[in-house]
């Protein structure tokens, strides 16, 4: 889906306490938190190299790059306005040297993109199942949300075809899509960690972070996640660690 956008369907919010600047449309998707989390998931150290599936405006991306100074990240959405405001972010924020945003569709092949070539593949895809969906008015909200010709399992093969060998790959998902996603990787990705995201304390977890890699045969593990809230609303210490000042999130103890 590409949407003419002028400048009066834009803004230009921030992420990470004002460390990132942001553009992105009024209406329709607007970033929230996930691919906030997402970024801090990555165990991503200088010199790697990241692919950015389904990036929108470039969030997860740039909370990424903020955090691991050195990386270099691709990212890649068939909605051709966000690529261009991904273009513009990261101009606005100076990491035009090592990030860099590609028009592409994952059904089709993406000539910028080599596979088997990537250290990490990171993916915030469409939630909802079409069939299970009521649409948004919105059309650039129904492309962001629900999947379209490229479900879950085409995300996951797209996924391990661009990592190279042993490389890792990290998903953000809806908690009732688990096994979904863990279905997708069976026999073909491992050490497998699933790492729930809870709203809050005896809260059932709406988000969970899946974390694998290429082609290694380790057991899965779940670890205990995340609380984001306290039971007055505000963000957990942990939380406003990552999302206010671009901490890593430790998947593992």
């Amino acid at each position: 889906m590409n949407l003419a956008l002028s400048e009066q369907d834009v803004s230009e919010n921030t992420l990470l306490g004002g460390k990132i600047r942001l553009r992105q449309p009024v209406s329709g998707y607007r970033v929230a938190i996930d691919p906030v989390l997402l970024a801090a998931a990555v165990p991503a150290v200088a010199a790697d190299t990241i692919l950015d599936i389904g990036c929108g405006v470039g969030a997860a991306a740039l909370c990424l790059g903020a955090r691991v100074s050195g990386c270099r990240i691709t990212g890649i959405d068939r909605q051709r306005d966000l690529i261009e405001l991904a273009r513009d972010n990261i101009a606005l924020n100076d990491m035009t040297a090592r990030m860099t945003a590609v028009a592409g569709d994952l059904l089709q092949p993406i000539p910028q993109l080599e596979p088997n070539s990537f250290s990490h593949v990171i993916a915030n895809p469409p939630f909802l199942e079409a069939s299970r969906a009521s649409p948004s008015p919105h059309p650039a909200k129904v492309a962001a949300d629900i999947e379209g010709d490229a479900d879950l399992p085409a995300w996951v093969d797209f996924a391990l075809s661009m990592v190279r060998p042993k490389g890792g790959l990290t998903f953000i998902h809806r908690a009732d899509r688990l096994a979904d996603l863990l279905a997708a990787l069976s026999g073909r990705a491992g050490e497998i960690i699933v790492f729930p995201l809870w709203p809050g304390e005896g809260k059932q977890a709406k988000r969970v972070i899946v974390q694998a890699r290429k082609g290694v045969a380790s057991p899965l593990r779940l670890m205990a996640g995340l609380v984001l809230h306290q039971a007055d609303g505000r963000n957990t210490e942990a939380a406003e660690a990552i999302l206010r000042h671009g901490a890593a999130l430790s998947m593992v103890p």
